[in-house]
This record gives C-alpha cells, structure tokens and sequence, in this order.
C-alpha cells in the first residue's frame, strides 16, 4: 500500500500534507472571486456604454445633415436682399423719389464709380449756375410702361407733382435691354434745352452708345450734351449709328471670267511645257547617236 500510495501521488491518504497545506479555503474562494465579479461588470457597462454611443453618433451625424441641407436650400432659394439702392425696380424708383446726395438712380448697375463721381460734379455746377436740375435714371426693362418716355413722364409726375417744382427740373432715363432713352423736364428745362438737342441725344448718344454697350459714355455724353445747350455754347455733337453691312465674298461675273481665262492660260502653258521638254530633250538624244 504505501507503495502504491506514495505520498506525491496521494495526499489525501497522507495526513501530513491534508492538514498542512489544505486545497482552498473558503476566504480564499471569496477573495478570488470578487475581481471576477467586478471585471464583468466593467465589461458588461463598457457593451451597454458601446451600444448606446452608436446610435448619437449617428443621430447626430444626420442632424448635422439635415441642417447642412437646409441651410443650402435656403441660399439657393431664398434671394439676397441687397443694402444698394442701385438694385430697386422701376417702381422703387418712383416711390423713393429723388435721390438727395446724387444726380444719378444706378438701378441697371451699369455706371462706374468713376461716371457718377464725374456726373454729380457736372450736374451740381449746371445747378449752381443756372438753377436746372438734372437727374438720370438707369433701369434694366420696363413691365408698366410701354417705352422710355412714358417711364420718364411718370417718374417727372411723380417725384415733382406741381409744375412749380418741376419747372427747372429734368429727367433722363435709359433702359439697358431695349437700348433706347428718353428726356422729359419741365417747362423751363424744355425751352433751355431745346426740341433740336433733346430729339438728337435721344436718338444719337442714348441709343447709339447703348446698342454698343457703352453705358458710361452714353450717360456722361449726353449729360455734356444737354449742358451745353443750357450754357448757349455750340452743340458738340453725337455718335452716328454705324453701318453693318458686310461686304459679299461673292465675286462677280466680271471677276469671275477674268480668273477663269488666266487660270486657263496658266494650265495651257504647263500642258506645254511637259510635253514639248521631254520631246526636245528625246529629240537631242537620238541626234547625237
């Protein structure tokens, strides 16, 4: 038996070592299993923390979208309101009135800084020296009225509506897509001016200089135009429309013939020639032998 039973092999048979070193205690048990416990925990909370951050991120990520998108339609959609009366419409233009510190009602957007600046030194000298007033008026169509100058009698109606106050005044208006202008004022304006002037700039520097896009000079010349009327000084003149035809590139019969009988020449001639100078050089050759 005890060597069957060796103590290696067999401690629970042997006394010493059952006492001595006993398998596990029950404190040891409940030592060993307390971190177990508490590492499970931890990672069961770490899952159900995993499991819940997926769905924010992802609502969150669609509500960004949602937003992003929204704001992108209302940029495409909405229309940007613009500080710059130059941007009004023709019935803005009517109802704001005059403009105070200016001559000039940009609402095409066609005139440069540089032109208005030049306008208003020019309109506010004719002014200080003879008492007319001159306003011009840029738009870029006409839905109420059927031409320039029933906008422009509606507009002198509107901002001056007693002959009083629109005795000396003038107004010049130019539509930017039918390329056309026109000139109304009141009594004394009119008569300063003259029916000779006011019919040649509207149908010379307005709508010439307008057909060519060149807003700027069809403005300020006019402007030059009217005042020296109003100054008695020599009419400077306008643009002419200039003539657009094109020439033919067709050639007449006259031309025509008279090519064809020196082509003809020209072909006979090389005929000629290639076949008299391999002739007289065979010619040659047979003559030596």
């Amino acid at each position: 038996m005890e060597t069957i039973l060796s103590p290696p092999f067999s401690p629970l048979f042997n006394p010493k070592t059952s006492l001595s070193k006993p398998f596990l205690s029950l404190s040891h048990l409940s030592r060993s299993t307390k971190p177990i416990c508490c590492s499970l925990r931890k990672q069961h909370s770490q899952i159900e923390k995993e499991s819940f951050s997926v769905p924010k991120s992802w609502v969150s990520h669609v509500q960004q979208g949602l937003a992003a998108l929204a704001i992108s339609l209302a940029l495409n959609f909405c229309p940007v309101v613009s500080s710059d009366s130059a941007l009004a419409s023709e019935f803005d233009v009517l109802n704001e009135g005059p403009p105070k510190d200016s001559y000039v009602v940009d609402d095409a957007g066609v005139l440069s800084r540089v032109t208005k600046s030049d306008l208003k030194a020019l309109l506010s000298d004719v002014e200080k020296r003879k008492g007319f007033h001159i306003n011009f008026i840029t738009v870029r169509k006409l839905t109420s009225k059927a031409d320039a100058f029933e906008y422009a009698d509606q507009v002198l109606e509107k901002w001056y509506p007693s002959v009083e106050q629109g005795n000396d005044k003038g107004i010049v208006v130019l539509v930017t897509s039918q390329k056309e202008g026109a000139i109304t004022g009141g009594p004394d304006f009119v008569k300063a001016v003259g029916d000779t002037v006011l019919d040649a700039t509207v149908s010379e520097n307005l709508p010439v200089l307008a057909t060519e896009e060149k807003y700027n000079e069809a403005v300020f010349s006019t402007a030059r135009r009217l005042i020296a009327a109003i100054d008695g000084l020599p009419d400077p003149g306008g643009p002419q429309l200039k003539d657009n035809k094109r020439e033919s590139n067709f050639k007449s019969r006259e031309e025509t013939d008279e090519k064809r009988g020196q082509f003809t020449l020209v072909v006979g001639g090389l005929l000629v020639i290639a076949f008299v100078v391999p002739m007289a050089q065979y010619y040659a050759y047979v003559s030596k032998k």
